[in-house]
């Protein structure tokens, strides 16, 4: 699972902190969604109070470029080195790992996309 955070600025950090008789680190771990020191009643209650301060959750995912190229075949580009084209001009797509083709697909439908990304970011 990806992880998460409240994105707060560090007045409002300080106000939560003062506001329910805590220090900055029980905020911090709270706001960061922390396994062990921000998973309690108190740190939901850190987690509302910074939501209803304007802050934003934030998702942190491995960065993958996606090019559509002039030649109407947009190009996925993976960490993992993995890499997808999918072509409009025939509905086709392959998923290329390592300079080999490793997966193709006819009649690529748009429901279709979120597996075949699947398949590219599990590969090893």
């Amino acid at each position: 699972m990806n992880k998460r955070y409240i994105h707060i600025t560090k007045a409002d950090r300080d106000f939560i902190a003062k506001a329910l008789n805590v220090t900055e680190k029980t905020v911090y771990n709270a706001i960061r969604f922390d396994d062990r020191r921000g998973n309690s009643e108190l740190s939901a209650k850190i987690r509302k109070l910074a939501m209803d301060r304007g802050g934003i959750v934030m998702v942190v995912i491995p960065e993958i470029e996606t090019f559509h190229d002039y030649d109407n075949v947009m190009r996925q580009y993976y960490p993992n080195g993995a890499l997808i084209e999918l072509d409009r001009n025939d509905g086709s797509g392959q998923v290329i790992f390592k300079g080999e083709t490793v997966k193709t697909y006819e009649h690529v439908m748009v429901a279709d996309i979120n597996q075949i990304q699947a398949f590219a970011s599990a590969l090893r």
